[in-house]
């Protein structure tokens, strides 16, 4: 008899039957699936919630529908203008058919890192440093549209690459720097010209209504003077007829 007074082979019956049942009653949540084979043929994926397989038989694989995040190390890549650079990015992406993920390819996140990697080292190749640094979202946009295109087989959508980080070399940093510099330095000097030639013209309208007039000149002399007087200062002025030096001017 066993310790519950049942018969011992019964007990053991009851126990076998027990595990037997724990082990085919699956609960899956809402964001897996599982991929079920069937003395290693492909069943199908099922779930979420309560579901049965036959142990022994059945051989169970969860897979995840979440959105991954896989952050790419930084590549070592020389642009097409033979410029050595490190970028580092991040891929979005999640499993939209489990039964492809888990047939067409040995392991989905490896596939995906290594086929992102190869993918960043190689567009990024192709691209200029100018066009890596100011039209980022460019090669964005063409990085995801390689990756979806290739893992699409896997039953993988790809919906965002970004690159997140540009190393550069300390010396073309350098340069970078001086052209910025001297850029800055040009655009002061056309803004200081642009402005020498308006205040130019300013002056010859103001002397051609000066010239149809003469005693505008003289306001103006008398305005000078009273701006000067205002200032606390030791400045001695002496008005001096312009007629009066005429003479010696034309001599």
């Amino acid at each position: 008899m066993g310790i519950t007074g049942l018969p011992s082979g019964l007990f053991f019956l009851i126990i076998f039957l027990f595990i037997l049942a724990a082990s085919a009653i699956k609960i899956l949540r809402e964001y897996e699936r599982g991929v079920i084979f069937r003395l290693g043929r492909l069943i199908g994926a099922k779930g979420p919630g309560l579901i049965f397989i036959i142990p022994g038989i059945d051989k169970l694989l969860k897979i995840s529908l979440r959105t991954v995040t896989l952050d790419i190390p930084p590549q070592d890549v020389i642009t097409r203008d033979n410029i050595s650079i490190k970028v580092n990015a991040v891929v979005y992406f999640r499993v939209l058919d489990p039964n492809k993920a888990v047939v067409e390819v040995e392991n989905y996140l490896y596939a995906t890192s290594q086929l992102a990697q190869t993918t960043l080292r190689s567009v990024v190749g192709q691209a200029d440093l100018d066009e890596l640094l100011s039209q980022r979202d460019k090669i964005n946009i063409k990085l995801q549209d390689i990756l979806d295109k290739h893992t699409e087989p896997w039953g993988i959508k790809v919906s965002l690459v970004e690159t997140k980080q540009v190393d550069l070399p300390e010396s073309m940093q350098r340069a970078i720097a001086k052209q910025a510099e001297a850029e800055r330095e040009k655009r002061a000097k056309i803004i200081h010209a642009e402005g020498e030639f308006q205040a130019a013209e300013k002056l010859s309208q103001a002397a051609n209504i000066i010239s149809v007039n003469p005693a505008a000149l003289q306001l103006r002399f008398l305005q000078t003077l009273a701006e000067v007087s205002t200032e606390k200062n030791s400045t001695i002025i002496f008005p001096v007829p312009i007629d009066i030096l005429s003479g010696f001017m034309k001599k």
